[in-house]
């Protein structure tokens, strides 16, 4: 197609109208098309998710406004026939489980990660990117075998809290890896170039440059990796060993619950009053969940560095 161009001396060249040609009856079909495609797929996906909501939280609602809830325990209440108890003691079980991981597989997933990208050359590089790789596809019931096997029978530690936030490390440090990696690959190598040039060793130039400048992605994918963590099962219903109605503080011994493992149970009570329980601490796991993300986009968005 060729454009006619009118001639206007002195003045900027302008097209003729006819230079362009109308969209086709056919093209305008198929982006249509396009367009219905991809708003039925969008559709397709939040139904579910949606459906899922409504279910949780219509059914789950009546608990979370029981005043006991939050606060109280179910020591001494028959949850299976009784209303009124509080799941604090699972609340509180799987914050510390959480907190265990999370203290123990930070920094060893942040090091692995700095190493992975800040020095390329090293040997360790790919074998312990291909290490990282194989744990990420690790269900969580091997991860769980594999803690069972080796420190719960092998070396008889008995089940406990502790034994859980072992399998969740097995979880957790791969995903905080890959985020920290893919964050620290982010940074502008001018950064790091303009601090050597100062003089600035590297190990330094790490911590102060480097870090700093992907510590908002970095907290990020550590806040996501704590939602996905908090929601596993196979940790707590093999190694958690049995449950306690009462608030369980110490990790190294047995009967800690936790929102997972107190689903499970009354689940498995199959009585009226069990309903109540097992959907309300579906909905209270989801809002924990849910204000883990919110807290990890609010920090994102407040350690994003600041630009003019």
């Amino acid at each position: 197609m060729t454009a006619t161009l009118d001639a206007n001396p002195g003045g900027p060249v302008k097209a003729s109208p006819t230079a362009f040609r109308e969209v086709s009856t056919s093209r305008k079909v198929r982006n249509n098309l396009a367009g219905g495609i991809f708003a039925a797929c969008f559709v397709l996906g939040v139904i579910p998710l949606v459906w899922l909501l409504y279910t949780v939280i219509s059914k789950g609602a009546p608990a979370l406004t029981d005043p006991n809830w939050w606060f109280g325990d179910a020591y001494g209440v028959d949850t299976t026939t009784q209303y009124g108890a509080g799941i604090s003691q699972a609340i509180i079980g799987s914050l510390i489980q959480a907190l265990i991981a999370t203290v123990i597989s930070v920094p060893i997933a942040v090091m692995t990660g700095i190493m992975l990208v800040e020095y390329p050359t090293s040997r360790l590089v790919k074998p312990v990117s291909f290490m990282v790789d194989i744990l990420a596809g690790v269900p969580s019931i091997v991860a769980t075998l594999f803690i069972f096997t080796v420190f719960v029978i092998g070396l008889s530690m008995g089940q406990s809290a502790f034994m859980v936030s072992l399998a969740l490390i097995l979880l957790m440090v791969p995903i905080v890896v890959r985020s920290t990696e893919e964050m620290l690959k982010l940074v502008p190598d001018e950064l790091r170039e303009a601090s050597y040039a100062l003089g600035i060793p590297k190990w330094k130039t790490i911590m102060r440059v480097v870090l700093p400048t992907a510590m908002s992605g970095m907290l990020s994918g550590i806040f996501l990796a704590i939602a996905r963590i908090m929601g596993e099962t196979a940790p707590v219903l093999i190694l958690a060993g049995p449950a306690s109605s009462q608030v369980q503080t110490n990790p190294f011994e047995g009967g800690m619950t936790s929102l997972p493992l107190f689903i499970k149970d009354m689940w498995s009570a199959a009585q009226p009053a069990s309903d109540f329980y097992y959907w309300g601490a579906a909905l209270t796991l989801i809002i924990i969940i849910a204000i883990l993300n919110i807290i990890a986009a609010m920090l994102a968005k407040y350690l994003a560095p600041k630009t003019k």
